[in-house]
């Protein structure tokens, strides 16, 4: 088997597994979408940041918690984020959240990624629809505030909703990763 024309590397911190299931989907529809398995998930609890280098493409996923705080794993490395060098990587974000319970913090963990990853010299890819959620304030939506700037899951009040975007959005990263 020839090597695969290209390395996606997942990252991902999980407090409650719903992060690593939208991961373990992501993994499962790219690499079925790729007809290979192109797609290494890894949990930032076990494995270092720095890892995310080797790949041509990553992918971070992120919940946010409580009132617009990041999840443990992610907090325990943010220092981290700051040091990748991800010039000339491509990159997309998903995050979980809760939009009724937390309306006014819906998704600032995965805005505060982008915020963070932003000025690295990486390319952006996945920005997403905020149509079919309804929140009071994110820090996840871009400037002009029709997108979130990466895939948005609510498994608490939208479970139902979570396969149907995941397929969507890998279709849309194929598309705009030019494969």
């Amino acid at each position: 088997m020839s090597e695969p024309a290209l390395s996606i590397g997942l990252f991902y911190g999980s407090t409650t597994c719903y992060t690593e299931m939208a991961a373990e989907k992501i993994q499962a529809q790219l690499n079925s979408l790729f007809d290979e398995q192109i797609v290494s998930l890894h949990n930032i609890q076990d494995v270092s940041l720095k890892n995310c280098e080797d790949y041509d493409i990553i992918i971070f996923g992120i919940s946010t918690w409580d009132f617009g705080e990041l999840q443990e794993d992610w907090e325990s490395h943010w220092e981290d984020v700051f040091q990748l060098a991800l010039e000339d990587k491509i990159v997309a974000l998903f995050g979980l959240g809760d939009q009724i319970g937390y309306t006014d913090w819906f998704q600032d963990a995965l805005g505060m990624l982008h915020d963070a990853i932003a000025p690295s010299g990486c390319t952006i890819i996945g920005y997403w629809p905020n149509e079919g959620y309804e929140f009071a304030a994110s820090k996840a939506l871009t400037q002009d505030k029709s997108q979130f700037v990466g895939l948005s899951l609510d498994d608490e009040n939208q479970y139902d909703l979570t396969d149907e975007r995941i397929h969507n959005w890998c279709h849309q990263l194929i598309e705009e990763m030019g494969q």
